[in-house]
């Protein structure tokens, strides 16, 4: 431990540790434009400066480390006028449409302004235009408003391993974009927007949705279903000021209502359905021979990044549809059938913690008989946004169940929005299936929890199953290399694309760098998500009354032939260039 003096408080900290750390745990916030913690530590913003006694030059507090009997100061006339002259000269090249910006008081450059009392007019250039990329699917890229932070080179490069973007030229001509500026779609970016949730400013947006949504809502020949994630209800509240965690999902659905959606109904039902078919999947697979490790496929980021990096694992995907499709298939077959409606007609609309899901939606592999199986998909920051505009006071809403049909859903659909909540459902309804036996509590705790890689082994009945739950592309790609090579032996693995799971999706609702620093959002939102399930009625995929009476009068059986039309897909090898 090191003993060291900021602003006249002591303090005391692991050798190792940086100022800001330290001033962190003396409650004391120094102000940080391009710091990530565990991801992007390189000093470039110089936000962070402070005074170190004895030092000859200010010091980044981001990356210095303390060391026994330092003393610091980080709230002085000095640094307090070097910070605001800072800020004045990144506002040189930045363009400034605070009023229409999609990041306009949510936008951390702006804060910082605010809070220094910046003049904007300073050294601002009012001649500077857009410069966009809108050719993905997921996202808008305007480098009029990037300050050159890196952030969303490091998650790319760090966190989902295929670092499709970076620094190009030097100096002023410094600029984020790709190999060349080639345009983000002819990458092999893998639309994760994880890229999007650490941007501090309107640089990275995902594309707007919303407006085809309320052009849906308002067409009198559409029948407008609309239907949450499960990570959903655990993030929406954030966007009006609710605790990190708070589970919103009876005002959810109340909001969807006044939206004006004609049915609202709940994906996590079919994660339910995901779970029947998945684990019927497995344990065919066992049984007769098939290709193992058998590897989830819910995550439209993670399968994009093994058609594209490990095509010689696409064989081991499971071939489920994610939730988000299967939800959509039934609602334009079954649910079209029993409501007496052309699927012509129906507009299935998904609310998504997720960016993969926009590209995952126009996936042409996902559809039936020419009619796609989903046809919006709104990222929970485009929900909120929805709300806003409506005018609903989302704080106030009255709690309200989900539609029947596609209402009820098990906890085991529920943990599907964390890292070790689908592995965690399966193991739940393949346990019981083989063994006959009940599970009682039914919990698999071993693969809970935000590590980047857990395995665990469990015995069905003589039968020895090794599990692997990852979560983050880099992780990943880990764990393929060490199957690849031999060196781990498994017989189910989940994976999801974003670290800690789709609570922490591209499409969640934006946290600034001091809450992302000191707060484990995933662990939090995850936890709301699991305390849903502890109170359920139904903890199981296989005892929820609506996925019963869906193979009992439509499907058939689990894998069966109906099923497979409906619910399962194939998979394409791409090209890195």
């Amino acid at each position: 431990m090191v003993k060291l003096t900021i602003n006249g408080i002591q303090v005391e900290v692991p050798e190792g540790s940086t100022i800001l750390e330290a001033a962190q745990i003396a409650g004391i916030r120094i102000p940080t434009l391009c710091y990530l913690k565990d991801i992007n530590a390189i000093g470039a913003c110089r936000m962070c400066l402070v005074e170190v006694k004895g030092a000859r030059a200010l010091a980044a507090a981001c990356v210095y480390p303390v060391n026994e009997g330092m003393v610091v100061n980080t709230n002085t006339p000095a640094l307090r006028e070097n910070r605001k002259k800072t800020l004045e000269l990144i506002l040189s090249n930045h363009r400034m449409d605070c009023l229409s910006c999609s990041r306009s008081t949510d936008c951390e450059l702006q804060a910082l302004c605010r809070e220094y009392g910046v003049d904007q007019y300073k050294y601002g250039r009012p001649d500077i235009e857009p410069d966009i990329d809108d050719s993905a699917v997921h996202l808008v890229r305007d480098n009029s408003k990037c300050i050159l932070c890196r952030r969303c080179v490091a998650v790319c490069r760090k966190n989902q391993f295929t670092g499709v973007i970076g620094a190009n030229e030097r100096g002023y001509d410094t600029h984020i974009g790709s190999a060349f500026d080639m345009p983000l779609a002819s990458t092999s970016c893998i639309n994760c927007g994880q890229c999007i949730a650490v941007c501090p400013t309107g640089a990275l947006t995902e594309k707007d949705d919303t407006d085809r949504a309320w052009a849906a809502i308002e067409d009198p020949t559409k029948h407008v279903v609309v239907a949450p994630a499960p990570s959903v209800r655990a993030q929406l509240g954030e966007c009006f000021g609710m605790p990190i965690g708070t589970n919103v999902e009876g005002k959810m659905i109340a909001a969807l209502r006044r939206l004006g959606f004609d049915k609202v109904f709940d994906v996590d039902t079919a994660a339910d359905l995901t779970i029947m078919e998945e684990g019927t999947e497995l344990l065919n697979r066992l049984k007769n021979g098939g290709k193992l490790p058998m590897i989830t496929s819910c995550s439209p980021g993670w399968v994009k990044f093994c058609e594209t990096y490990y095509p010689d694992f696409i064989d081991n995907l499971s071939t489920c549809k994610s939730p988000q499709n299967m939800f959509g298939a039934i609602t334009k077959s079954y649910y079209a059938e029993k409501a007496g409606i052309d699927p012509k007609d129906i507009v299935v609309v998904s609310i998504m913690p997720c960016t993969a899901k926009k590209f995952e939606a126009q996936r042409p592999e996902l559809g039936v008989n020419g009619i796609a199986d989903v046809d919006i998909s709104l990222t929970t920051r485009e929900l909120a946004a929805m709300i806003r505009r409506a005018g609903i006071d989302f704080v106030s809403l009255p709690d309200e169940e989900c539609d029947p049909v596609f209402g009820i859903a098990s906890g085991a659909g529920h943990i599907f929005g964390a890292t070790g909540g689908v592995m965690e459902a399966a193991l739940r309804t393949v346990y019981e299936v083989v063994t006959g036996k009940q599970l009682d509590p039914p919990d698999f705790k071993e693969v809970r929890g935000v590590a980047g890689i857990k395995e665990a082994e469990y015995d069905l009945d003589g039968t020895k199953v090794k599990v692997a739950v990852t979560s983050g592309l880099n992780n990943a790609a880990k764990l393929l290399d060490m199957v690849r090579s031999g060196e781990k032996d498994y017989t189910f693995i989940e994976v999801m694309c974003c670290p800690g799971g789709c609570v922490n999706g591209g499409g969640q609702p934006h946290q600034p760098g001091y809450v992302r620093n000191s707060v484990d959002l995933r662990a939090l939102r995850a936890k709301a998500l699991y305390s849903e399930d502890e109170a359920s009625t139904y903890r199981k995929s296989h005892e929820n009354p609506n996925i019963k009476e869906l193979y009992a009068n439509y499907l058939g059986e689990p894998n069966g032939h109906k099923a497979h039309e409906l619910l399962h897909t194939t998979y394409v090898k791409r090209s890195m260039y």
